[in-house]
Protein backbone atom coordinates (compact mmCIF):
# COMPACT_ATOMS: atom_id res chain seq x y z
CA UNK A 1 0.00 0.00 0.00
CA UNK A 2 1.43 3.37 -1.07
CA UNK A 3 0.79 6.82 0.40
CA UNK A 4 -0.35 9.19 -2.35
CA UNK A 5 -0.83 12.94 -1.93
CA UNK A 6 -3.22 14.47 -4.47
CA UNK A 7 -3.04 18.29 -4.72
CA UNK A 8 -6.26 19.15 -6.55
CA UNK A 9 -8.55 22.16 -6.20
CA UNK A 10 -11.46 20.67 -8.15
CA UNK A 11 -13.79 18.64 -5.94
CA UNK A 12 -14.93 16.40 -8.84
CA UNK A 13 -11.37 15.33 -9.59
CA UNK A 14 -10.72 14.69 -5.88
CA UNK A 15 -13.76 12.43 -5.88
CA UNK A 16 -12.33 10.69 -8.97
CA UNK A 17 -9.15 9.78 -7.07
CA UNK A 18 -11.04 8.78 -3.93
CA UNK A 19 -13.28 6.44 -5.91
CA UNK A 20 -10.62 4.72 -8.03
CA UNK A 21 -7.44 4.74 -5.95
CA UNK A 22 -8.36 4.35 -2.29
CA UNK A 23 -8.64 0.62 -2.83
CA UNK A 24 -5.09 -0.57 -2.39
CA UNK A 25 -3.57 2.83 -1.58
CA UNK A 26 -3.74 5.46 1.14
CA UNK A 27 -4.82 8.65 -0.66
CA UNK A 28 -4.59 12.08 1.03
CA UNK A 29 -5.83 15.38 -0.42
CA UNK A 30 -4.75 19.03 -0.38
CA UNK A 31 -6.69 21.76 -2.17
CA UNK A 32 -3.68 23.97 -2.96
CA UNK A 33 0.11 23.98 -3.01
CA UNK A 34 0.37 26.15 0.13
CA UNK A 35 -1.33 23.51 2.25
CA UNK A 36 0.70 20.82 0.50
CA UNK A 37 4.00 22.59 1.30
CA UNK A 38 3.18 22.54 5.01
CA UNK A 39 2.30 18.84 4.93
CA UNK A 40 5.40 17.86 2.96
CA UNK A 41 7.58 19.36 5.69
CA UNK A 42 6.17 16.97 8.29
CA UNK A 43 4.95 13.92 6.34
CA UNK A 44 6.30 11.57 3.69
CA UNK A 45 4.49 10.21 0.64
CA UNK A 46 5.41 7.64 -1.98
CA UNK A 47 3.87 9.57 -4.90
CA UNK A 48 2.58 13.14 -5.34
CA UNK A 49 -0.06 14.03 -7.95
CA UNK A 50 -0.28 17.80 -8.52
CA UNK A 51 -2.84 19.59 -10.69
CA UNK A 52 -1.14 22.62 -12.25
CA UNK A 53 -2.82 25.80 -13.39
CA UNK A 54 -0.14 27.36 -15.69
CA UNK A 55 -1.88 30.75 -15.58
CA UNK A 56 -0.93 31.08 -11.89
CA UNK A 57 2.79 31.87 -11.77
CA UNK A 58 3.40 30.79 -8.17
CA UNK A 59 2.03 27.33 -8.99
CA UNK A 60 4.77 26.79 -11.56
CA UNK A 61 7.23 28.00 -8.95
CA UNK A 62 5.93 25.31 -6.60
CA UNK A 63 6.49 22.66 -9.28
CA UNK A 64 10.11 23.80 -9.59
CA UNK A 65 10.55 23.94 -5.79
CA UNK A 66 8.98 20.57 -4.97
CA UNK A 67 12.26 18.82 -5.87
CA UNK A 68 13.88 20.57 -2.90
CA UNK A 69 11.04 19.62 -0.56
CA UNK A 70 10.95 15.93 -1.52
CA UNK A 71 13.98 15.19 -3.72
CA UNK A 72 13.34 11.45 -4.00
CA UNK A 73 9.53 11.35 -4.28
CA UNK A 74 8.10 10.96 -7.81
CA UNK A 75 5.79 13.85 -8.75
CA UNK A 76 3.09 13.47 -11.43
CA UNK A 77 1.71 16.72 -12.83
CA UNK A 78 -1.79 16.92 -14.32
CA UNK A 79 -2.79 19.96 -16.35
CA UNK A 80 -5.64 21.31 -18.45
CA UNK A 81 -3.32 22.35 -21.28
CA UNK A 82 -0.88 20.60 -23.59
CA UNK A 83 1.14 23.66 -24.57
CA UNK A 84 4.71 22.71 -25.41
CA UNK A 85 6.29 25.48 -23.31
CA UNK A 86 4.38 24.29 -20.22
CA UNK A 87 5.34 20.66 -20.73
CA UNK A 88 9.00 21.54 -21.34
CA UNK A 89 9.22 23.69 -18.22
CA UNK A 90 7.54 21.02 -16.09
CA UNK A 91 9.81 18.23 -17.31
CA UNK A 92 12.90 20.40 -16.85
CA UNK A 93 11.88 20.76 -13.21
CA UNK A 94 12.49 17.02 -12.77
CA UNK A 95 8.85 15.91 -12.69
CA UNK A 96 8.28 12.18 -13.18
CA UNK A 97 5.29 12.38 -15.56
CA UNK A 98 2.92 14.87 -17.21
CA UNK A 99 -0.74 13.90 -17.80
CA UNK A 100 -3.08 16.27 -19.66
CA UNK A 101 -6.73 16.58 -18.64
CA UNK A 102 -9.13 14.98 -19.06
CA UNK A 103 -7.43 11.71 -18.14
CA UNK A 104 -8.57 8.13 -17.66
CA UNK A 105 -8.22 5.83 -14.68
CA UNK A 106 -5.92 3.53 -16.68
CA UNK A 107 -3.58 6.38 -17.62
CA UNK A 108 -3.21 7.61 -14.03
CA UNK A 109 -2.89 4.10 -12.61
CA UNK A 110 -0.10 3.23 -15.06
CA UNK A 111 1.77 6.42 -14.18
CA UNK A 112 1.47 5.77 -10.43
CA UNK A 113 2.60 2.15 -10.83
CA UNK A 114 5.65 3.27 -12.82
CA UNK A 115 6.45 5.91 -10.20
CA UNK A 116 6.29 3.32 -7.39
CA UNK A 117 8.52 0.99 -9.37
CA UNK A 118 11.05 3.79 -9.84
CA UNK A 119 10.98 4.46 -6.08
CA UNK A 120 11.61 0.79 -5.34
CA UNK A 121 14.53 0.69 -7.79
CA UNK A 122 16.08 3.71 -6.10
CA UNK A 123 16.03 1.90 -2.78
CA UNK A 124 17.57 -1.22 -4.33
CA UNK A 125 20.36 0.86 -5.84
CA UNK A 126 20.96 2.49 -2.44
CA UNK A 127 21.46 -0.88 -0.84
CA UNK A 128 22.76 -4.13 -2.33
CA UNK A 129 19.96 -6.33 -1.07
CA UNK A 130 21.32 -9.76 -1.88
CA UNK A 131 24.64 -11.45 -2.59
CA UNK A 132 24.89 -13.41 -5.81
CA UNK A 133 26.34 -16.59 -4.28
CA UNK A 134 23.67 -16.88 -1.58
CA UNK A 135 20.54 -18.87 -2.43
CA UNK A 136 17.90 -18.75 0.31
CA UNK A 137 16.23 -22.07 -0.46
CA UNK A 138 14.82 -24.33 2.25
CA UNK A 139 16.03 -27.39 0.35
CA UNK A 140 19.65 -26.18 0.48
CA UNK A 141 19.72 -25.79 4.27
CA UNK A 142 21.48 -28.63 6.08
CA UNK A 143 19.10 -29.94 8.72
CA UNK A 144 19.94 -33.59 9.44
CA UNK A 145 19.68 -33.66 13.24
CA UNK A 146 16.22 -33.84 14.87
CA UNK A 147 16.69 -30.48 16.60
CA UNK A 148 17.46 -28.71 13.30
CA UNK A 149 14.56 -30.41 11.55
CA UNK A 150 12.27 -28.89 14.20
CA UNK A 151 13.89 -25.50 13.69
CA UNK A 152 13.38 -25.63 9.95
CA UNK A 153 9.75 -26.64 10.33
CA UNK A 154 9.22 -23.61 12.55
CA UNK A 155 11.01 -21.29 10.10
CA UNK A 156 8.80 -22.52 7.24
CA UNK A 157 5.77 -21.45 9.29
CA UNK A 158 7.33 -18.07 10.20
CA UNK A 159 8.02 -17.30 6.54
CA UNK A 160 4.30 -17.49 5.75
CA UNK A 161 3.47 -14.78 8.33
CA UNK A 162 4.22 -11.06 8.37
CA UNK A 163 4.92 -10.73 12.10
CA UNK A 164 8.09 -9.66 13.89
CA UNK A 165 10.59 -12.47 14.53
CA UNK A 166 13.21 -12.81 17.25
CA UNK A 167 16.09 -15.25 16.63
CA UNK A 168 18.31 -16.25 19.52
CA UNK A 169 21.42 -18.39 19.65
CA UNK A 170 25.18 -18.30 20.00
CA UNK A 171 27.44 -16.37 17.63
CA UNK A 172 27.94 -18.16 14.33
CA UNK A 173 24.87 -20.42 14.44
CA UNK A 174 23.42 -19.04 11.20
CA UNK A 175 20.91 -16.43 12.39
CA UNK A 176 21.76 -14.02 9.57
CA UNK A 177 21.37 -16.63 6.83
CA UNK A 178 18.11 -17.98 8.22
CA UNK A 179 16.67 -14.47 8.50
CA UNK A 180 17.29 -14.15 4.76
CA UNK A 181 15.55 -17.47 4.25
CA UNK A 182 12.49 -16.15 6.10
CA UNK A 183 12.40 -13.02 3.91
CA UNK A 184 13.01 -14.66 0.52
CA UNK A 185 10.32 -17.26 1.20
CA UNK A 186 7.74 -14.70 2.34
CA UNK A 187 5.28 -12.47 0.50
CA UNK A 188 7.90 -9.70 0.71
CA UNK A 189 10.47 -11.64 -1.34
CA UNK A 190 10.40 -9.15 -4.25
CA UNK A 191 11.20 -6.18 -2.00
CA UNK A 192 14.43 -5.18 -0.28
CA UNK A 193 16.11 -7.32 2.39
CA UNK A 194 18.26 -4.96 4.47
CA UNK A 195 20.65 -6.17 7.18
CA UNK A 196 22.42 -4.14 9.81
CA UNK A 197 24.64 -5.28 12.70
CA UNK A 198 23.88 -3.08 15.70
CA UNK A 199 27.17 -4.02 17.39
CA UNK A 200 29.52 -3.17 14.52
CA UNK A 201 28.49 0.47 14.03
CA UNK A 202 29.30 3.18 16.61
CA UNK A 203 26.23 4.54 18.36
CA UNK A 204 26.78 8.02 16.92
CA UNK A 205 26.53 6.63 13.38
CA UNK A 206 23.95 3.91 13.97
CA UNK A 207 21.05 6.36 14.32
CA UNK A 208 21.86 7.90 10.94
CA UNK A 209 22.35 4.43 9.44
CA UNK A 210 18.91 3.30 10.60
CA UNK A 211 16.81 6.44 10.19
CA UNK A 212 18.82 8.53 7.72
CA UNK A 213 19.61 12.23 8.16
CA UNK A 214 18.83 15.58 6.64
CA UNK A 215 21.41 17.91 5.16
CA UNK A 216 23.18 19.80 7.95
CA UNK A 217 21.94 17.45 10.68
CA UNK A 218 25.51 17.20 12.01
CA UNK A 219 29.02 18.17 11.02
CA UNK A 220 29.85 16.57 7.69
CA UNK A 221 26.22 15.95 6.68
CA UNK A 222 26.53 17.77 3.37
CA UNK A 223 23.45 16.14 1.84
CA UNK A 224 20.38 14.22 2.95
CA UNK A 225 20.74 10.46 3.33
CA UNK A 226 18.06 7.77 3.17
CA UNK A 227 18.31 5.36 6.12
CA UNK A 228 18.08 1.59 6.04
CA UNK A 229 14.51 1.56 7.39
CA UNK A 230 13.38 3.80 4.54
CA UNK A 231 15.31 1.77 1.95
CA UNK A 232 13.50 -1.37 3.09
CA UNK A 233 9.97 -0.01 2.50
CA UNK A 234 7.79 -2.99 1.60
CA UNK A 235 10.53 -5.45 2.57
CA UNK A 236 12.36 -6.79 5.61
CA UNK A 237 14.96 -5.36 7.99
CA UNK A 238 17.27 -7.77 9.84
CA UNK A 239 18.67 -6.22 13.03
CA UNK A 240 21.54 -8.40 14.22
CA UNK A 241 22.76 -8.07 17.83
CA UNK A 242 19.73 -6.02 18.85
CA UNK A 243 20.80 -6.36 22.50
CA UNK A 244 23.59 -3.84 21.79
CA UNK A 245 21.19 -0.96 21.01
CA UNK A 246 21.42 2.07 23.31
CA UNK A 247 18.33 3.05 25.37
CA UNK A 248 17.69 6.05 23.09
CA UNK A 249 17.70 3.93 19.93
CA UNK A 250 15.59 1.27 21.65
CA UNK A 251 12.90 3.92 22.22
CA UNK A 252 12.99 5.00 18.57
CA UNK A 253 12.84 1.41 17.35
CA UNK A 254 9.82 0.79 19.58
CA UNK A 255 7.98 3.58 17.77
CA UNK A 256 8.91 2.05 14.40
CA UNK A 257 7.42 -1.28 15.50
CA UNK A 258 4.26 0.34 16.84
CA UNK A 259 3.59 3.00 14.20
CA UNK A 260 5.84 2.08 11.22
CA UNK A 261 6.94 5.72 11.34
CA UNK A 262 10.05 7.75 12.21
CA UNK A 263 11.92 10.96 11.42
CA UNK A 264 15.35 11.34 9.89
CA UNK A 265 18.10 12.70 12.11
CA UNK A 266 17.84 16.49 12.07
CA UNK A 267 14.42 16.44 10.38
CA UNK A 268 10.81 16.83 11.48
CA UNK A 269 9.05 15.16 8.52
CA UNK A 270 7.41 11.89 9.50
CA UNK A 271 8.42 9.01 7.23
CA UNK A 272 6.23 5.93 6.94
CA UNK A 273 7.86 2.64 6.02
CA UNK A 274 6.02 -0.65 5.67
CA UNK A 275 8.66 -3.06 6.95
CA UNK A 276 8.95 -6.39 8.70
CA UNK A 277 11.53 -6.61 11.48
CA UNK A 278 13.60 -9.73 12.15
CA UNK A 279 15.81 -9.26 15.21
CA UNK A 280 18.62 -11.50 16.44
CA UNK A 281 20.82 -11.67 19.51
CA UNK A 282 23.30 -13.97 21.20
CA UNK A 283 22.61 -12.34 24.57
CA UNK A 284 19.99 -13.12 27.20
CA UNK A 285 17.46 -10.31 26.75
CA UNK A 286 15.53 -11.30 29.88
CA UNK A 287 18.70 -10.82 31.92
CA UNK A 288 19.37 -7.49 30.21
CA UNK A 289 15.84 -6.38 31.18
CA UNK A 290 16.53 -7.25 34.83
CA UNK A 291 19.76 -5.22 34.62
CA UNK A 292 17.88 -2.27 33.13
CA UNK A 293 19.88 -2.45 29.89
CA UNK A 294 16.97 -3.42 27.61
CA UNK A 295 13.43 -2.06 27.46
CA UNK A 296 10.78 -4.53 28.51
CA UNK A 297 8.16 -3.02 26.16
CA UNK A 298 10.53 -3.36 23.20
CA UNK A 299 11.22 -6.97 24.18
CA UNK A 300 7.52 -7.78 24.02
CA UNK A 301 7.23 -6.10 20.61
CA UNK A 302 10.07 -8.10 19.03
CA UNK A 303 9.33 -11.37 20.81
CA UNK A 304 6.18 -12.11 18.80
CA UNK A 305 7.53 -15.14 16.96
CA UNK A 306 10.66 -16.60 18.51
CA UNK A 307 13.07 -19.26 17.38
CA UNK A 308 16.24 -20.52 19.05
CA UNK A 309 19.09 -21.82 16.90
CA UNK A 310 21.02 -24.61 18.64
CA UNK A 311 24.85 -24.57 18.69
CA UNK A 312 26.75 -26.91 16.36
CA UNK A 313 27.73 -29.18 19.27
CA UNK A 314 24.02 -29.97 19.78
CA UNK A 315 23.50 -31.06 16.17
CA UNK A 316 26.20 -33.70 15.72
CA UNK A 317 24.51 -35.31 12.72
CA UNK A 318 24.88 -32.01 10.83
CA UNK A 319 28.62 -31.55 11.41
CA UNK A 320 29.91 -33.72 8.53
CA UNK A 321 27.48 -32.42 5.85
CA UNK A 322 28.10 -28.82 7.00
CA UNK A 323 31.86 -29.39 6.77
CA UNK A 324 31.52 -30.88 3.26
CA UNK A 325 29.36 -27.93 2.16
CA UNK A 326 31.85 -25.39 3.56
CA UNK A 327 34.74 -27.25 1.90
CA UNK A 328 33.10 -26.92 -1.55
CA UNK A 329 32.33 -23.26 -0.94
CA UNK A 330 35.92 -22.49 0.15
CA UNK A 331 37.36 -24.38 -2.82
CA UNK A 332 35.25 -22.30 -5.21
CA UNK A 333 36.37 -19.10 -3.51
CA UNK A 334 40.11 -19.83 -3.43
CA UNK A 335 40.03 -21.75 -6.74
CA UNK A 336 41.62 -24.86 -5.31
CA UNK A 337 40.62 -28.53 -5.67
CA UNK A 338 40.33 -30.49 -2.41
CA UNK A 339 37.98 -33.47 -2.47
CA UNK A 340 37.29 -34.20 1.19
CA UNK A 341 38.53 -34.84 4.72
CA UNK A 342 40.56 -37.65 6.21
CA UNK A 343 38.59 -39.79 8.72
CA UNK A 344 40.67 -38.39 11.59
CA UNK A 345 39.67 -34.85 10.71
CA UNK A 346 35.96 -35.66 10.70
CA UNK A 347 36.30 -37.48 14.04
CA UNK A 348 38.00 -34.40 15.46
CA UNK A 349 35.27 -32.15 14.10
CA UNK A 350 32.61 -34.29 15.77
CA UNK A 351 34.38 -34.29 19.15
CA UNK A 352 35.25 -30.56 19.14
CA UNK A 353 32.86 -28.19 20.97
CA UNK A 354 32.90 -25.44 18.27
CA UNK A 355 32.45 -22.36 20.49
CA UNK A 356 32.38 -20.22 17.33
CA UNK A 357 29.92 -22.60 15.63
CA UNK A 358 29.59 -22.54 11.81
CA UNK A 359 31.63 -19.36 11.49
CA UNK A 360 34.55 -20.95 13.30
CA UNK A 361 34.25 -24.14 11.24
CA UNK A 362 34.36 -22.09 8.03
CA UNK A 363 37.55 -20.33 9.15
CA UNK A 364 39.21 -23.60 10.18
CA UNK A 365 38.38 -25.24 6.85
CA UNK A 366 39.54 -22.22 4.83
CA UNK A 367 42.93 -22.26 6.58
CA UNK A 368 43.28 -26.01 6.06
CA UNK A 369 42.46 -25.76 2.35
CA UNK A 370 45.00 -22.98 1.83
CA UNK A 371 47.74 -25.08 3.49
CA UNK A 372 46.76 -28.44 2.00
CA UNK A 373 48.85 -29.84 -0.88
CA UNK A 374 46.98 -33.13 -1.33
CA UNK A 375 43.39 -33.89 -2.49
CA UNK A 376 42.31 -34.55 1.12
CA UNK A 377 42.38 -32.27 4.17
CA UNK A 378 44.79 -33.86 6.66
CA UNK A 379 44.96 -33.46 10.41
CA UNK A 380 48.26 -31.59 10.32
CA UNK A 381 46.61 -28.65 8.58
CA UNK A 382 43.64 -28.40 10.96
CA UNK A 383 44.11 -25.73 13.61
CA UNK A 384 41.92 -26.08 16.71
CA UNK A 385 42.69 -24.93 20.29
CA UNK A 386 42.70 -28.47 21.75
CA UNK A 387 45.14 -29.63 19.03
CA UNK A 388 47.45 -26.72 19.81
CA UNK A 389 47.54 -27.70 23.47
CA UNK A 390 48.45 -31.29 22.54
CA UNK A 391 51.22 -30.08 20.25
CA UNK A 392 52.73 -27.92 22.97
CA UNK A 393 54.14 -31.04 24.70
CA UNK A 394 57.33 -31.38 22.70
CA UNK A 395 60.96 -32.24 23.51
CA UNK A 396 62.09 -28.66 22.93
CA UNK A 397 61.03 -26.77 26.07
CA UNK A 398 59.37 -23.42 25.77
CA UNK A 399 61.45 -20.51 27.11
CA UNK A 400 60.41 -19.89 30.72
CA UNK A 401 58.45 -16.75 31.44
CA UNK A 402 59.84 -14.36 34.04
CA UNK A 403 58.37 -14.81 37.49
CA UNK A 404 57.30 -11.18 37.63
CA UNK A 405 55.57 -9.83 34.53
CA UNK A 406 54.86 -6.17 33.88
CA UNK A 407 51.18 -5.25 34.42
CA UNK A 408 50.80 -4.00 30.83
CA UNK A 409 52.24 -7.26 29.50
CA UNK A 410 49.78 -9.28 31.58
CA UNK A 411 46.90 -7.18 30.31
CA UNK A 412 48.01 -7.54 26.69
CA UNK A 413 48.37 -11.33 27.15
CA UNK A 414 44.83 -11.57 28.56
CA UNK A 415 43.45 -9.56 25.65
CA UNK A 416 45.25 -11.71 23.08
CA UNK A 417 43.98 -14.90 24.75
CA UNK A 418 40.41 -13.57 24.74
CA UNK A 419 40.66 -12.52 21.09
CA UNK A 420 41.97 -15.97 20.10
CA UNK A 421 39.15 -17.72 21.94
CA UNK A 422 36.63 -15.39 20.28
CA UNK A 423 38.06 -15.89 16.77
CA UNK A 424 39.24 -12.26 16.83
CA UNK A 425 35.72 -10.90 17.12
CA UNK A 426 36.22 -7.88 19.37
CA UNK A 427 32.67 -7.77 20.73
CA UNK A 428 32.83 -11.40 21.89
CA UNK A 429 36.30 -10.90 23.36
CA UNK A 430 35.02 -7.90 25.32
CA UNK A 431 32.24 -10.07 26.77
CA UNK A 432 34.80 -12.68 27.86
CA UNK A 433 36.91 -10.00 29.55
CA UNK A 434 33.91 -8.37 31.20
CA UNK A 435 34.49 -4.94 29.58
CA UNK A 436 32.64 -2.89 27.01
CA UNK A 437 33.65 -3.12 23.32
CA UNK A 438 34.72 0.54 23.50
CA UNK A 439 37.17 -0.17 26.37
CA UNK A 440 38.59 -3.18 24.52
CA UNK A 441 39.01 -1.14 21.33
CA UNK A 442 41.00 1.46 23.33
CA UNK A 443 43.28 -1.25 24.76
CA UNK A 444 43.81 -2.80 21.32
CA UNK A 445 44.96 0.54 19.97
CA UNK A 446 47.12 1.10 23.07
CA UNK A 447 49.03 -2.15 22.65
CA UNK A 448 49.13 -2.02 18.84
CA UNK A 449 47.28 -5.32 18.42
CA UNK A 450 46.32 -6.06 14.80
CA UNK A 451 44.77 -8.90 12.83
CA UNK A 452 44.43 -9.57 9.10
CA UNK A 453 40.64 -10.07 9.32
CA UNK A 454 39.95 -6.66 10.76
CA UNK A 455 38.76 -4.08 8.27
CA UNK A 456 40.92 -1.44 9.90
CA UNK A 457 44.08 -2.15 11.88
CA UNK A 458 44.56 0.88 14.08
Amino acid sequence: MARILVIEENEAWRAFFAKHFRTGHEVEFCENHRTASRRLKTESFDVIVYDLDPKVSNEMTFVERVRDLVPRTPVIVTCGTEKAEVIVRVMKAGIFDFIPKPYTVEKVRLSIDNALEKMSLHHEIDYLRRQQDVIYDFERIIAVSPVMKNVMETIRKLARTDSTVLMTGETGTGKSFLSGTVHFNSARRDKAFVTINCANIPETLLESELFGHEMGAFTGAQKARVGRLEQANGGTVFLDEIGELSPALQAKLLRVLEEKAFERLGGNRTIHSNIRIIAATNRNLEELIREGAFREDLYYRINVLRIHLPPVRDRLECIEPIAQHLLKKVCRTVKKHVEGFSPGVLDTFRSYTWPGNIREMSNVIERAVLLEETPTVRMENVSLPEIHRAREIRPAPEPPRPEVQHLDEQEKTLILDALEKSLWIQKDAAALLGVTPRVLHYKIKKYGITHSRWYKNK
